[in-house]
Parts: structure tokens; C-alpha cells; sequence
């Protein structure tokens, strides 16, 4: 496992229920590519027994797998980070362990890679979710492709193939916040998409709730593009124009009508309008302003407890630790 093949990263988040199924299809689906390969699972604090299947499976198969251990939890992009800066292969996989994503579709991203590829994303055939979350899905691409300028067709499916310089270049840019399908797209040199398979989630649940789900968007938007406030400073010079103009309005009809007070509500709500717009704006600044201050504090992003692991010369399985 020194230099194989593909690395397969995969982040396990309270998954309890679901391993063994994903274990039993996983190393099969590896197994036939007659190639060196290793699994790199990422346990991001989970509070079930996640931890202890995923040390049983590494006793299992040491040959080929490698267990990292952080000591909480710190999102799925950030347990891909940590995954990412242990890999040893050429070519990366990433892969969630929910088993939405068939293991056997791995053999196709990397033949596409083989091709010359160095950035693989992938598109959800027959998706098996929610009507509404397929909808906000696809809402959110386009809204994302107009601003960032990062094209993705389906930017919700984690399984996606990675050379290893994109990984270096990844890894390399130590941002708090980020959206990492999206981060490889600005550096791959010749990406494309594949269709994959989308089964239902074999066990268990979402781990992503709708508040979740908008801040992954906050994240991505903020996180590649400023166009969000150059359009609301457009929005705001626009309301001012006709602001200004509304005033002179008012003012010409006191003087040639008379004051009235029928208009009061319509003043009301203008006004009630344009303070829900500088509001809209305050939290729009301060979504930019948190990024810096999360950046600027330099803290670690994520804390390994543990990483289990064969050491190079196959003397056994041992447990590297890390206490910091």
C-alpha cells in the first residue's frame, strides 16, 4: 500500500447501520480491478458504534485498509480534508458510506481517468431522494453555475474521481470554509462528468438537514465568488435612484395637492421593504466578514485522534497517534 493504484476515501458520520452492507460490496467491487487499491474511511466523531466496525473491518483487511480517527465531529468536507492529506495513491475516489453510490461504479471513474482525465464529477442517474430536495438540487446548480462560474452539473454527488495533483493542490489551500468538488474544478486542467448509478440509502437516515444543506450553499457561493454583493451594491444604488425620486415625487404632490394622509401604509411598507433589504445585506456582509474571521484565527480545521494503519514494512497492524 505504499503507492497504490486508487485510494478510496470515504467519511463515516454515525453510520452504524449501514457498514457491514457497505463493507460486503465494497472490497468485492475492488477485489476485481486486479489492481492495487487502499480504503481510507474518515470517522468524523461519530456517537454509535461506527468507530469500533470500522477498527474490527481494519483487523479484517490491513492489508488494504487505513482508519482515521477524528476527535469530533467536523463535517463531511472536512473529514475528506483529513483523508486527503493521508492519501498514497494516484488516483482518489471519494465516496459517501451511505451506499447511494453503487462501489461498483469505482472501475468506471477510473477508466474515464485513465483516459487522460484529472477531474472526474459525476451525475445522479434516476436520483432516489425527496421530490423537494431534487428540486432545491437543481434550483441551487443553476443559481451557483450564474454566479460562481463553476460548472457542476449535479453538485450534490460526493462520489467523484481526483488525480493526485489536484489533491496536492487541494490540500495546499488551507480555507476553514469550502465546497471541495468545486475547489478541483478551478484546478483540473481537462475535467469532465459521468453518469452513475443512485440507489436509496441502505440504512439509516440523511445526515444533512435543511439548514445543512443551505449553509453547504452559503459555503460554495461565498467561498468562490463576491457576486452576491456586487449585485446587492447594484440593488442598492438602484433602490436609492428611485428612492430619490420618490421623495421629489412626494414633495411636488404636497405642494401642488396638498399633504394626505391616505398614503401612510404605502410609506409604511417601502419602508418596511428597504429595512428588510439592509438587513438582508448586514447578514450578507457578515457571511464574508465570518469567513475571514474563521480564516484569520488560524486554528486547526480538524484534530486526528488516531490513525490505524500497517506500517510500510508489514510487521503487523499498529495505531499511529496523534495528541494534538
Amino acid at each position: 500500500m505504499n503507492s497504490p493504484r486508487a485510494s478510496i476515501v470515504i467519511p463515516v458520520y454515525n453510520e452504524e447501520a449501514g457498514l457491514q452492507a457497505l463493507f460486503d460490496r465494497l472490497y468485492p467491487a475492488l477485489d476485481k480491478l486486479n489492481s492495487t487499491y487502499e480504503i481510507l474511511f474518515i470517522n468524523d466523531g461519530s456517537t454509535d458504534r461506527s468507530a469500533a466496525l470500522l477498527r474490527e473491518q481494519f483487523e479484517r483487511r490491513a492489508d488494504v485498509t487505513r482508519v482515521i480517527l477524528l476527535n469530533g465531529n467536523y463535517g463531511q468536507h472536512m473529514a475528506i480534508m483529513a483523508g486527503f492529506e493521508h492519501v498514497r495513491g494516484d488516483r482518489i475516489i471519494t465516496l459517501d458510506a451511505d451506499l447511494q453510490n453503487p462501489p461498483e461504479e469505482i472501475s468506471n471513474l477510473l477508466a474515464v481517468m485513465d483516459e487522460g482525465h484529472d477531474y472526474v464529477g459525476t451525475i445522479r442517474q434516476n436520483r432516489q431522494d425527496s421530490a423537494w430536495r431534487r428540486w432545491a438540487s437543481r434550483l441551487m446548480n443553476r443559481l451557483r453555475e450564474r454566479i460562481t462560474r463553476v460548472h457542476m452539473t449535479d453538485q450534490g454527488c460526493m462520489m467523484r474521481g481526483y488525480d493526485r495533483k489536484i489533491i496536492r493542490a487541494i490540500t495546499s489551500c488551507h480555507e476553514i470554509n469550502t465546497f471541495i468538488p468545486a475547489l478541483a474544478y478551478t484546478f483540473a486542467a481537462n475535467p469532465t462528468e459521468v453518469s452513475v448509478r443512485h440507489e436509496e440509502r441502505a440504512a439509516g437516515e440523511s445526515k444533512y438537514s435543511l439548514y445543512q444543506l443551505v449553509r453547504l450553499n452559503f459555503d460554495l457561493i461565498t467561498g468562490f465568488s463576491v457576486v452576491p454583493l456586487q449585485m446587492f451594491s447594484l440593488m442598492g444604488m438602484l433602490l436609492s435612484v428611485c428612492s430619490g425620486f420618490f421623495v421629489v415625487y412626494l414633495l411636488v404632490r404636497r405642494i401642488v395637492v396638498g399633504p394626505e394622509a391616505e398614503g401612510l401604509f404605502t410609506l409604511f411598507a417601502i419602508t418596511f421593504f428597504l429595512i428588510s433589504m439592509l438587513l438582508f445585506g448586514v447578514g450578507l456582509l457578515g457571511e464574508y466578514v465570518g469567513r475571514i474571521y474563521q480564516q484569520v484565527r488560524n486554528r486547526p480545521r480538524f484534530l486526528i485522534e488516531a490513525i490505524l494503519e500497517s506500517p510500510p514494512l508489514g510487521s503487523g497492524p499498529i495505531s499511529s497517534d496523534y495528541p494534538d
